[in-house]
């Protein structure tokens, strides 16, 4: 398998990457290859871990009363504005007439064509993707904006608390938001390893521009006709794609326990003269007190490869757990736990199996979040003019830098950097500013720090 980090240039480096994760991939049962370019099969595992990203997103929508529907995708249409047009948005006309119609906040679960196809690649880009997609109409701009910050926030927990990928919120620029909207914003996801910027989640405030297209009207207080105020947001599975890419390593999948299928995995260490059937009894029994404990557990049966083999394919399944059972464990009542974020074992009673394994699988939950984040903020380099952000986006950092916010200046940007500079959003969270700092890239008044990535992947 290739490595995941390399000692080659860095525009080698983006082959190697590339090479690894397809490679982790197959060989770790995400995917099978298909015969039509850019269309792969999703095999248990992911459609498993799409099932948690569904699960965690349902229920957090319902807690902020979005309702479930689908509209059908017709083949005529070739752009998201035409769906909007042919299948969603004259319904909110005729579903909204007044002030107690609102909010109304929808959200459905689909498969959508990709369009543009460069450089297949499973889950990150592919002819065809699941996704979520949610939808608001509100009273008030305050309204749409609250609700909003909401909807990122929901999407920051579901990439930190379950796919334990650390995320940066923060409004794209003009030249980046969603076409005809009033502002967009996303959650994005830095690739340490290629210095890429890839958008992990999207969350757009529409203003008035599709209400006043479509009519989408009610009247107010005043029974005077007013103008909705609307939103949209959006998930697919490119967010499986990041976990993989961010945890992988040398040896293959990083699963997050929250997520993985089988979190635990119960391997028999059968040797010659002893007794085998005693050691799989143990290992059936050891599963089903797991399973009582709400763990996913299956055991390692396989009789016809080495056992070193059998190690070998749990670790590219990247399975958080494994239980070794052998001869010596059954004689002292113990088990051998080894992790598989860090390789560290740790032998332990069979009475407190279920705690320890509980306590194990939390701590890697939290030490592959932490040790995500900690690369990610070593990668960023604080530039103050143009001659630092050059050198600091060819080394391929995370570069935060001080910004007018000007459409035209971004443009100037992207070709005084030949192409390779991307706008990768203006933080909510804004580190302190020194009065009279001037923008980077034009010597104007700085509005805001921004950061800029190589040109994503």
């Amino acid at each position: 398998m290739k490595p995941k980090t390399s000692v080659l240039p860095l525009d080698e480096c983006d082959e190697v990457l590339d090479e690894w994760y397809k490679e982790v991939c197959y060989y770790g049962g995400m995917v099978e290859y298909y015969p039509i370019e850019g269309s792969y099969v999703l095999l248990d595992t992911p459609m498993q871990i799409w099932d948690q990203i569904k699960s965690f997103l349902d229920a957090e929508m319902k807690n902020m009363n979005v309702k479930k529907c689908h509209f059908p995708l017709t083949s005529e249409v070739d752009s998201w504005a035409d769906v909007l047009k042919k299948s969603m948005y004259p319904y909110l006309r005729k579903w909204i007439r007044f002030p107690s119609h609102l909010p109304l906040k929808l959200n459905q679960w689909c498969n959508a064509p990709r369009h543009k196809l460069i450089n297949p690649t499973p889950f990150l880009r592919c002819r065809e993707f699941m996704w979520q997609e949610g939808h608001g109409a509100f009273a008030t701009k305050k309204e749409a904006y609250v609700d909003l910050l909401k909807v990122l926030e929901m999407y920051r927990r579901l990439y930190e608390e379950l796919l334990a990928v650390p995320v940066l919120l923060g409004r794209k620029s003009d030249n980046e938001k969603l076409v005809g909207g009033l502002y967009s914003t996303s959650a994005q996801v830095f690739i340490p390893e290629s210095g890429h910027g890839v958008e992990g989640a999207s969350a757009h405030c529409l203003g008035q521009t599709y209400a006043k297209t479509f009519n989408i009207l009610f009247e107010d207080k005043n029974g005077e006709k007013a103008m909705v105020w609307q939103t949209s947001w959006d998930l697919n599975t490119t967010a499986i794609g990041l976990m993989l890419m961010i945890h992988g390593d040398d040896k293959g999948l990083v699963l997050p326990p929250r997520v993985a299928p089988v979190q635990v995995v119960v391997i028999p260490e059968i040797c010659q003269g002893v007794d085998a059937k005693r050691i799989y009894d143990a290992c059936e029994d050891i599963a089903l007190n797991l399973e009582r404990s709400s763990f996913c557990v299956e055991v390692e049966k396989r009789r016809n490869i080495p056992l070193s083999t059998r190690h070998t394919l749990w670790e590219r399944k990247g399975v958080p757990l494994r239980i070794q059972i052998g001869p010596a464990q059954l004689d002292n009542n113990t088990a051998v736990l080894v992790r598989r974020d860090d390789g560290c074992k740790k032998s332990v009673s069979r009475d407190s199996l279920a705690d320890d394994v509980h306590a194990i699988l939390e701590d890697i939950q939290g030490s592959l979040f932490k040790k995500a984040k900690t690369k990610r903020d070593s990668c960023v380099e604080e530039v103050e003019d143009w001659a630092q952000f050059l050198k600091a986006l060819k080394k391929r950092r995370l570069v935060l830098a001080p910004w007018c916010d000007e459409e035209g200046v971004e443009m100037d940007i992207k070709r005084r950097s030949d192409g390779l500079a991307k706008h990768f959003g203006t933080p909510f969270s804004q580190p302190p500013m020194s009065l009279g700092t001037l923008c980077f890239a034009s010597g104007k008044l700085a509005k805001s720090w921004s950061y800029w990535t190589w040109t994503s992947c």
